[in-house]
């Protein structure tokens, strides 16, 4: 997905990370090909992390739900499993600010895990996250109502090494901004 992202973009382009966690690989990726990457996440222990793993991104301390344009505009975006960390009822409008802050046509990736949840508390890394989730065709509709245009979803077995986790399908959806 980051490969599709890098092919559609110019060195020096400006890439929103939302949910950007301690920033690889996603971030890495990006910046190593010529990619202005800014990462926004909630966790200042991540970030932490992450201004150590990708010194060359910029990131900022900040809620999805508070995104606006303080930050600038963007000429692609990502959130790599950061809107399954919302209810179902905040996904669409997080949608909304992400694709507020791109032009008409920018490309944007999506991944989210298949299931049909909304706000349900599972075991994650020793602790208990709560998550949301769609079918396939439930996340296309949630995204192209909020504004992107879904070109493909691939998915991707994955089973976690998390003990209790149980397996999943990624899903990854490659978009465009309306």
């Amino acid at each position: 997905a980051a490969d599709w992202l890098i092919d559609q973009l110019a060195p020096g382009n400006r890439v929103l990370d939302a949910g950007c966690g301690t920033g690889p690989p996603t971030d890495r990726r990006l910046v190593a090909a010529g990619l202005e990457v800014t990462g926004i996440d909630i966790s200042e222990r991540m970030l932490a992390r992450a201004r150590d793993n990708v010194p060359s991104a910029d990131f900022h301390r900040l809620d999805l739900m508070a995104l606006d344009d303080r930050l600038g505009r963007f000429d692609a975006a990502v959130a790599f499993f950061s809107l399954l960390m919302l209810p179902r009822s905040e996904i669409g409008p997080a949608v909304d600010r992400i694709r507020a802050l791109l032009p008409s046509g920018a490309p944007v990736v999506v991944a989210m895990v298949e299931a049909d949840l909304d706000d349900v508390p599972i075991p994650f890394l020793g602790s208990t996250v709560r998550v949301s989730g769609y079918l396939r065709e439930q996340l296309a509709t949630v995204l192209e109502s909020h504004g992107l245009r879904v070109g493909e979803i691939h998915d991707y077995a994955y089973e976690p090494a998390s003990q209790g986790a149980p397996p999943e399908v990624q899903l990854f959806a490659y978009c465009r901004s309306a």
